[in-house]
């Protein structure tokens, strides 16, 4: 047996006071089935918290290593599969499972009764539908959905996206059409509070015309305001990203040429013109002036965290 051994594990199998994890957390973390074994046989409080910052639960840690064995052994000792994620992890088992590509970890889960609805939480928080959608796997969505999970649970109030936002921030055009078509998907669903985008933002930042137009189709406010700090409205985020084509088909649609960002930040009320101008994107200032763009193009700033 390789990792950790007999002498690793105390009478009261607490945490290591260097990191925090306990010998159970280690061992299912390092998919060592031999120590996870003999940690529960010697007491190991198979549920003990996550500890420090980036803690775990044992059955979350090998979730996240797609563990199978493990995963399994924990499971059958009595693992809390709906327990707490850490103080910065801010996913569940089969939050962070649904995110993976073993697809039989999240079916084990489901078994033993985990709630597929489960809310996202803190900073970067995620939903498992919201896992499954922003990892493409179409597999896991499908077996999501059909244990009832909601395709328009809300976001985490940091940098969260719902089902269909992920799906479009990622391309992943057959999981957006199942989620609009056949699940209801709000294609509306405002962005987040802080770093968030509408799916229509994320596709106009990401220059993804096909997905721009599969949600125009679909009924997105070409309009919709933007997060509050780090966003913008779709204009805006098709002219930062240099896209010049997007900001075309935006402007056909109806976007307002005028408009302003909003926001907390010192860049509320730029304009897309503004946006383009401080990314240097002189194809797009040009495409905006002619379509009627009067706004100045100094003063602008970075609305956004990527292009």
């Amino acid at each position: 047996m390789q990792g950790i051994t007999e002498e690793d594990i105390s009478e009261d199998v607490q945490p290591d006071e260097d990191d925090c994890w306990t010998p159970l957390q280690k061992a299912a973390r390092d998919g060592d089935l031999p120590a996870v074994r003999l940690a529960i046989a010697s007491g190991a409080d198979i549920n003990a918290p996550p500890q420090g910052y980036y803690g775990r639960t044992a059955l979350q840690a090998a979730c996240l290593g797609s563990h199978t064995d493990v995963v399994s052994a924990l499971l059958d000792a009595g693992a809390d599969v709906d327990a707490a994620p850490g103080n910065n992890d801010a996913r569940n088992a089969l939050q962070i499972a649904s995110g993976q590509p073993d697809i039989s970890i999240v079916r084990m889960l489901l078994d033993k009764g985990a709630d597929v609805n489960a809310p996202a939480t803190r900073y970067y928080g995620a939903t498992a539908l919201q896992s499954a959608c922003s990892a493409g796997l179409s597999d896991v969505v499908a077996l999501l959905l059909d244990h009832g999970a909601d395709a328009n649970a809300a976001p985490a109030k940091t940098a969260g996206r719902t089902a269909l936002q992920a799906a479009a921030a990622h391309g992943f055009a057959g999981i957006v059409r199942t989620l609009l078509r056949d699940h209801g998907a709000n294609v509306n669903a405002p962005a987040c509070r802080h770093k968030g985008f509408t799916a229509l933002q994320v596709a106009a930042l990401h220059g993804d015309e096909a997905m721009a137009a599969t949600l125009l189709g679909a009924g997105a406010d070409v309009n919709a305001e933007g997060s509050r700090f780090k966003g913008g409205r779709a204009l805006h985020a098709a002219a930062e990203g240099g896209h010049v084509r997007m900001c075309e088909m935006l402007l056909d649609a109806g976007a307002e040429i005028e408009a302003g960002s909003g926001g907390w930040t010192a860049a509320g009320g730029q304009t897309a013109l503004q946006g383009a101008a401080a990314r240097g994107h002189g194809a797009v200032v040009r495409v905006l002036r002619d379509r009627g763009a009067t706004g100045m193009e100094g003063g602008g700033t970075f609305l956004f965290d990527r292009v």
